[in-house]
């Protein structure tokens, strides 16, 4: 009887240490994103440690420019951390399809996440997700109120409004919209990419173009250009040599009333600006019923698949699935919503205004970052410059639109049938 109590007791302890080795350890996080190195070591890691205080993290970024071309020798010299910072799309479905990226498809808490919202990190036939959805980020307006107030405007909740509201603030003596073309990418991003989907109808539309039922010279593609072109009396004088950097300080310093924006500038202008700010979603066009917003997928976290640690790191991701880390992450990087369905609660008001946007108009994504951009043309490449180009007036609508179906159909095979 002793012998057996013996024994039992040693299995206890097995099974008590096996448990205890499963939560400790040290994991180390590879990322891009240095500026971020405060956050995670003073609040983020914190939080996790206390819950799983015997596993050891460190937060190792690497430069932006640098991380692609570091991360993939290290991940080849098996010298990669544990847990890796997923870039959306492409790169890293091109690590995971190397057998570098783990499948993440029985991690608890997945089932938080929506279609949509793992869009960036699924391979193309929706069999695998391969990183935790970390944040997105949120295509809207940013206007001074202060303008709004002195011309007598308020937030437009219809496309004929909104430009009837650009009208009214260009009579008070305002630049009514504040963007630049010479860098291109922002006529696309935050012009096209802002306003379209509620033309082409969100995921409806995008979803059309991967699968080749829908071109862009064709409904609502040809339409958002139209709506994009509609802007171009309302910019600034000289707005085709007008930078990014050089509209951001327009905005800021007053002069202008709106900025076609993405959330990332919260953080931005929140230190620069000396007037209240405010923001609404790109509207819809007069009698739609459903709006949408381009919530776009930015930065994600995976398990390295040859990590040494491999419980440690799945308890990591595990707890990033939860609305604790949604809302701690949300609250440090105003402008970074979280991916996960939780009720999250924002300290930023303007941050908040644009989470909000969730709750009234459906989600979708940048159109051509899935699947479209792997040939040559490049299809973003494409939008960036015939959008410019639309707003410089040195294209119609229509010659973009069917510049840009020219350019998918030379390469992708859905859009040749």
């Amino acid at each position: 009887m002793d012998r057996l109590r013996s024994f039992l007791l040693v299995l206890a302890a097995f099974a008590i240490a096996g448990s205890g080795f499963a939560q400790s350890g040290s994991l180390t996080i590879e990322s891009w994103r240095n500026d971020d190195l405060g956050i995670w070591q003073d609040l983020i890691i914190p939080a996790f440690n206390a819950q799983y205080p015997d596993i050891d993290v460190t937060f190792s970024p690497t430069a932006p420019t640098e991380y692609n071309a570091v991360l993939n020798s290290r991940l080849e010299a098996n010298s990669a951390g544990d847990l890796i910072t997923c870039r959306p799309f492409d790169l890293s479905l091109d690590l995971f399809d190397q057998g570098y990226l783990a499948s993440l498809n029985d991690l608890p808490g997945m089932e938080n996440f929506s279609d949509v919202a793992r869009s960036a990190w699924v391979t193309d036939d929706g069999s695998d997700v391969f990183c935790v959805p970390m944040a997105s980020v949120i295509h809207g307006f940013i206007y001074n109120r202060d303008i709004f107030e002195e011309a007598g405007v308020d937030e437009p909740e219809t496309y004929t409004e909104f430009l009837s509201t650009l009208q009214v603030i260009q009579d008070a003596g305002y630049a009514p919209l504040v963007m630049g073309t010479t860098d291109q990418w922002e006529a696309a991003t935050m012009g096209y990419q802002n306003i379209g989907p509620n033309f082409w109808n969100g995921e409806e539309g995008r979803r059309g173009l991967i699968e080749g039922t829908i071109g862009y010279d064709e409904g609502g593609f040809v339409e958002a250009f139209e709506a994009l072109e509609a802007w171009r009396p309302y910019l600034p004088d000289g707005y085709q040599a007008m930078s990014y950097p050089d509209a951001q300080n327009f905005f800021t310093l007053g002069i202008g009333a709106i900025f076609p924006a993405g959330s990332w500038e919260i953080g931005v202008f929140r230190p620069l600006v000396d007037f209240e700010m405010g923001a609404f979603p790109p509207p819809p066009p007069a009698g739609q019923d459903t709006c949408y917003i381009s919530d776009h997928t930015d930065i994600g976290l995976g398990m390295n698949a040859n990590t040494d640690n491999p419980e440690a790191a799945r308890l990591f991701l595990e707890w990033m699935t939860t609305q604790e880390f949604a809302e701690l992450y949300a609250n440090a990087l105003p402008g970074f919503f979280p991916l996960a369905d939780h009720a999250v609660t924002l300290e930023d008001p303007l941050a908040q205004t644009f989470l909000n946007w969730r709750n009234e108009c459906e989600s979708t994504i940048r159109s051509a970052y899935q699947i479209l951009s792997r040939g040559t043309p490049n299809n973003e490449n494409d939008l960036w410059n015939v959008s410019a180009q639309v707003l410089n007036g040195t294209l119609t609508p229509e010659e973009a639109g069917a510049s840009v179906q020219r350019g998918l159909e030379s390469w992708y095979a859905p859009q040749q049938d």
